[in-house]
């Protein structure tokens, strides 16, 4: 694998939207992180969860031209945060909702409003809490956008989401609709908003990853089925 002291090295490719065939084309963030794991060319690489993966991906290609070589020193921050554990899923989808919920556009509160009480949901399930005991980050979010919360709470009661449809169907779409919304947000600095976003969900990823004692063994798995 290759080696890295926690500095980008010189000479690889400026950071660009979308996906790049090899790196004389550019590179994303992922595909960069791909490289500084020293897996194969790739934007969905093993070394980092495919959730937090997603988030990286996304911020990516939202952030301007400008503001995107401000992505590039948190590339290191995500190698290695991979396992299991929907916690994961669940706490980084509940924090792109809660950042995105009170900047979003009017039509898209509902879907966000919706996406934090689901998140709340599969983590209340996962920890034996009540249903509708909700963390001051999602009472502060929701808050802001009484008519939506009300409506998405009407529109998820009794809505028990499963843990598979909610980490392969509804956490990506939470994500995709969050990164989106911050990005068309009437905001000062939609870019630093983004790069926010990337970094509380890497901090996320991590907290959750490192009550994992199998962390080491899970990655170094990984790599090996994604060769």
């Amino acid at each position: 694998m290759l080696s890295y002291n926690g500095q980008l090295p010189e000479l690889l490719p400026m950071l660009s939207r979308g996906k790049h065939r090899s790196p004389r084309k550019g590179a994303c963030f992922m595909e960069f992180a791909s490289v500084l794991a020293g897996e194969r060319w790739s934007d969905h690489p093993a070394c980092t969860h495919p959730l937090l993966a997603a988030v990286a991906r996304h911020v990516n290609d939202h952030t301007s031209d400008s503001g995107r070589p401000r992505l590039a020193d948190l590339i290191p921050s995500v190698i290695g945060l991979t396992g299991d554990d929907l916690h994961i899923d669940a706490r980084i989808a509940l924090r792109s909702a809660t950042m995105a919920l009170p900047v979003v556009a009017a039509e898209r509160q509902r879907v966000m409003a919706v996406s934090v009480l689901a998140s709340e949901r599969v983590l209340a399930d996962l920890d034996g809490r009540p249903v509708g005991g909700l963390e001051e980050q999602s009472r502060s979010a929701l808050a802001q956008v009484p008519h939506a919360a009300a409506w998405a709470d009407r529109f998820t009661s009794g809505v028990r989401p499963s843990a598979e449809r909610f980490r392969r169907q509804a956490a990506p779409s939470i994500v995709r609709n969050a990164v989106g919304g911050i990005a068309q947000a009437c905001v000062p600095d939609p870019d630093e908003m983004l790069r926010d976003l990337l970094v509380q969900a890497t901090g996320e990823c991590a907290a959750w990853v490192s009550r994992d004692p199998n962390r080491g063994a899970a990655f170094d798995t990984a790599l090996t089925n994604h060769r």
